[in-house]
């Protein structure tokens, strides 16, 4: 069996981020096409917050390397500010002084065929690019989300660190991967002197076995007596998913007496940026309809899917070349599904393929209101329509890592750009 080194800074025992499924299950599935992963990630006190809840999915035979890495925001700061540098690319710089030596350790030892590193924290793929020069070993960069886009990062230093570390992926990597077809596109066209065979795309997905055994929505035990129950699971960022429009559709909507008074429930699931989230339900005097709920163990949180009313995807237009990995999870859970999105991006293409209709743009309140209240309509006939399952099949973790597999036998086959 060939061994591929994976270098991911998302991975147990972190908590609070979707983005370790996509390693982790990687490195569950892809045994069963030929290929032994041996994961170097980052030491647990680099997380802002842990959990042993998914230690277990690794396995006991996994080789796995928790190298050496800081924080900069909460190990180098004094009086809450620390030097610039420290945090360039990201705030897990110190990371790649720990990661370095131990996977060329790795690779001595175990003499993997490839290197695989996944982005969005920066600094793993500049570990991948450095690893890569020091044994020649082909490289496969990972980008979950595009790298220096056009105001991001804001601060321009570490813009110019996120463009050097980009470029060399570009230059360097066997292959770089893209999780939806908008960003493969717009690197193609940043990058018109790349071969476009060393461009690929591999998707996010579900899990099966984390639904495993997982109960199915009850009619009998709702989440909300008497009321709708709306689920956003997961982070609510500022810009990336920002919830204002929203929340003034729904005071819009009790105002004109378009949404009776405990009709809705929507219940934010550890949504992160609690002083965004508590303010705009202040301004808004929605206290009676929107919960911010704290986070729970990642398969409490995939049962809370399966038993919710329907589920809210927020994804605005600054990012329509990317798909929250938390959809596929929603796919998965069969659940109806209202998105405010972007019409044009790859969220709402992806889940018009799937069969959802209900689609409204996250940035007009006048439009959330007029998609929410059809939606909810709907609903309550029975005709809100559910995900195909055909288009949820195709989209298992277990089908990706094949496709991962497949690209690795033909990456590991020749050297590296």
């Amino acid at each position: 069996m060939k061994r591929v080194l994976m270098v991911a800074f998302h991975f147990p025992p972190l908590a609070g981020s979707s983005g370790i499924q996509r390693t982790l299950r990687f490195a569950r599935h892809l045994p069963r096409f030929g290929w032994e992963p041996l994961v170097l990630t980052a030491h647990p006190r680099a997380y802002e917050r842990t959990s042993r809840d998914q230690l277990a999915d690794v396995g006991p035979d996994r080789v796995v390397a928790r190298a050496f890495a800081l924080d900069a925001a909460r190990h180098l700061a004094i009086g809450g500010r620390y030097p610039g540098f420290t945090a360039r690319p990201d705030r897990w710089a110190a990371w790649w002084l720990g990661a370095v030596p131990a996977g060329i350790a790795m690779i001595r030892r175990y003499r993997p065929a490839a290197i695989w590193s996944t982005y969005p924290i920066a600094t793993a793929h500049a570990i991948g690019s450095t690893l890569h020069r020091a044994s020649g070993l082909p490289w496969i960069a990972d980008f979950r989300d595009p790298m220096a886009q056009e105001g991001y990062p804001a601060d321009p230093a570490v813009w110019t660190s996120f463009k050097r570390i980009e470029e060399a992926a570009l230059a360097r990597a066997a292959c770089c991967v893209f999780v939806t077809p908008g960003a493969l596109a717009a690197y193609r066209r940043n990058y018109p002197a790349v071969s476009p065979e060393r461009f690929a795309i591999i998707e996010n997905g579900y899990d099966e076995e984390s639904f495993a055994g997982l109960d199915p929505p009850a009619a009998d035990a709702p989440l909300t007596a008497g009321a709708v129950t709306l689920l956003h699971s997961g982070i609510v960022y500022p810009s990336e998913r920002d919830p204002t429009q929203l929340c003034a559709a729904l005071r819009a909507m009790l105002d004109s007496g378009t949404l009776a008074p405990g009709e809705l429930r929507l219940r934010l699931r550890a949504p992160g940026h609690d002083g965004l989230v508590g303010r705009l339900v202040r301004e808004n005097r929605l206290e009676s309809v929107v919960e911010a709920a704290p986070p729970i163990p990642y398969r409490d949180a995939l049962a809370e899917m399966m038993r919710a009313d329907a589920l809210l995807v927020l994804q605005a237009a600054n990012c329509n070349e990317q798909i929250p990995a938390k959809v596929y999870e929603y796919l998965r859970a069969r659940r109806p599904i209202i998105a405010l999105t972007d019409p044009a991006g790859d969220t709402a293409g992806l889940l018009a393929r799937c069969g959802v209709e209900d689609i409204a743009r996250l940035d007009s309140a006048e439009d959330i209101a007029l998609a929410l209240r059809r939606f909810l309509d709907r609903l309550r006939a029975g005709r809100a329509p559910l995900p195909l399952a055909a288009e949820v099949a195709k989209a298992s973790r277990a089908a990706r890592a094949a496709e991962l597999a497949d690209l690795l036998d033909r990456m590991s086959g020749r050297p590296g750009a």
